[in-house]
């Protein structure tokens, strides 16, 4: 029988480290100069594009879906009543599935809301761009002109569905639903007191301020029952005619 290999030798033999590897040589750093540079992962992880990302075909059409929605909701709400409205009226006037419009919104309800406070967002935005756009010598008369045209714009022009929505379905809204409505409009008529304030202390507004306020918007909301383009009379025209009634020349 053979002799066993020494027990020290065995454990020599496995604990061998294998050869070094050569090492490489390090690249010396890009100059500053450089036309190209190198960037660390960490820069690129970190790094953000700036701005918003821009929205993909399929969001963009939602969008469009969500207005065709909304328009032509404000339009039956308008003719027919939110009550004898059915969400198939709905989603036929938007040429739609009779389930689509609630991927949009979740109720009849929400969709009301949504037909009065972003009609009530959208007027407050554009009406402070109608008196942004007016010189700084703008006097309170021309102001107050200002005011009453782009209220009648958003009365009577192309998208004042939700105005007359607003004014006649009020009570088809839930008191959180109101809250939320009655916070818009305090903001957009607040914007009118600053300039009826202006012409009292000049003596030319017939009533006290807050009282000609309310004078004034019950005047001008009326004009969705009579008015009609066919009977000659320009939104230029009908301005001159109510501010006439409101301020002494």
């Amino acid at each position: 029988m053979d002799s066993p290999v020494p027990r020290t030798r065995a454990i020599a033999t496995t604990l061998k480290k294998p050869p070094a590897r050569p090492r490489s040589k390090a690249v010396a750093p890009l100059n500053a100069n450089s036309a190209t540079t190198t960037q660390s992962p960490t820069e690129e992880t970190t790094r953000r594009p700036r701005g918003r990302p821009r929205k993909t075909a399929e969001e963009l059409d939602d969008g469009n879906r969500r207005r065709k929605l909304m328009d032509g909701a404000a339009k039956l709400f308008r003719t027919q009543g939110f009550a004898a409205t059915s969400t198939r009226d709905i989603a036929a006037a938007a040429g739609m599935h009779s389930g689509s419009p609630f991927y949009h919104f979740e109720s009849k309800s929400a969709l009301l809301y949504a037909v009065m406070s972003e009609g009530m967002t959208m007027a407050t935005q554009s009406q402070q761009q109608a008196l942004d756009a007016l010189p700084t010598t703008a006097t309170p008369r021309e102001q107050l002109h200002t005011l009453i045209r782009h209220h009648f714009e958003i009365l009577l022009g192309p998208r004042s569905s939700f105005i007359p929505v607003m004014l006649y379905e009020w009570r088809s809204l839930t008191p959180a639903q109101r809250k939320g409505i009655a916070r818009i409009k305090d903001s957009y008529e607040a914007t009118w007191m600053p300039v009826l304030e202006a012409l009292a202390k000049q003596g030319a507004l017939q009533a006290e301020p807050g009282v000609a306020r309310l004078f004034i918007f019950g005047a001008l909301n009326w004009a969705v029952q009579w008015f009609s383009p066919k009977k000659g009379k320009s939104l230029d025209a009908l301005t001159d005619e109510a501010l006439a009634l409101f301020i002494r020349s």
